[in-house]
């Protein structure tokens, strides 16, 4: 694999570009690799720049993982080696000098690998939950794609990895909304770290809820919700008060189930939330476009919970 290093203003489509991906079920992968023979992959929208690793300041205490702090351009970031993380065979000892510059959740990290290949688009239907592929590393790749020539390419689960490094954002306490006891929310999300959240912030709000791993499920269960409605001539609002949506997920992302939900009137006046680790305005606008009532960025459960609380007690 070739290095190639990128900068942010080639990297990264301009806002427009970026937008019309929204609702083409398509993703943007920038490749890479940890110094081993596999392939690596992580989305373009989360990275900001990929470049030659700057000095790292060594500090005591940094979690395992961490290699430490650097400062670019005035702020002072974490740096996480990739391979400490992930169990490869005949992983390198150096965590590579390569440094991946990426924002999730409206914080900045660096990410150390060997080498950085290439952008490639692909099908979110093409897109595979890894299933028994990788099983020592479930957990850690939350998706599998194949390229052209065969090779496969491990996507990996960053919010799992954070999580790993610097521990599970705590949620303090959320004041229950004022609902019914019955009332439902839906959520999709292919993170089992954000699933768990998710319904930590649901079970102090006081409702009800249930979930899927993907988009393709997701749409499969609310379509059979809705089925059920009409046929016990119920509102569905009765039983899905609010919908909230990942971005990224194997085989339909958040922006074309966001489309199929609009564009069935039996969801009418149900809104939904896209929740996601891509915080940036360009994703903002993805959503907008897809017609999202609302987008929250990971994973901040006060503002998570203050967002949903307005739409679940009217």
């Amino acid at each position: 694999m070739a290095t190639n290093l990128v900068e942010n203003n080639s990297l990264l489509d301009s806002v427009d570009a970026r937008t019309r991906l929204a609702g083409s079920n398509k993703m943007e992968i920038l490749l890479f690799s940890l110094g081993t023979r596999e392939t690596f992959g992580i989305n373009v929208f989360k990275v900001r720049e990929v470049g030659k690793a700057p000095h790292i300041t060594k500090t005591p205490n940094m979690p395992h993982g961490v290699e430490g702090l650097v400062s670019l351009r005035g702020n002072v970031i974490p740096v996480l080696s990739l391979v400490s993380f992930l169990d490869l065979q005949d992983p390198p000892k150096e965590p590579g000098k390569t440094m991946m510059v990426a924002e999730y959740s409206k914080r900045t990290l660096g990410f150390l690998v060997h080498e950085v290949d290439r952008i490639i688009r692909v099908d979110w239907e093409k897109v595979r939950a890894p299933e028994s592929v990788l099983s020592s590393n479930q957990g850690l790749i939350t998706a599998i794609t194949e390229l052209d020539n065969g090779t496969l390419v491990s996507l990996l689960d960053v919010e799992q990895i954070l999580a790993n490094a610097f521990g599970e954002a705590i949620i303090v306490d959320i004041p229950p909304a004022q609902v019914a006891e019955d009332t439902g929310v839906f959520f999709v999300d292919d993170s089992v770290v954000a699933r768990r959240k998710i319904a930590e912030v649901f079970d102090k709000l006081g409702v009800k809820h249930k979930h899927a791993t993907n988009g393709v499920e997701a749409l499969g269960r609310l379509q059979g919700l809705a089925a059920h409605a009409k046929q016990t001539n119920s509102p569905l609002r009765n039983d899905i008060r609010l919908i909230l949506v990942d971005a990224e997920m194997p085989e339909m992302d958040g922006y074309v189930l966001t489309k199929h939900i609009k564009s069935d009137s039996r969801f009418d006046g149900i809104p939904v939330v896209m929740h996601s680790s891509l915080s940036s305005e360009a994703n903002r606008a993805m959503g907008q476009a897809v017609g999202v009532d609302a987008y929250v960025a990971k994973f901040d459960a006060e503002g998570l919970a203050e967002t949903l609380r307005p739409m679940l007690e009217r």
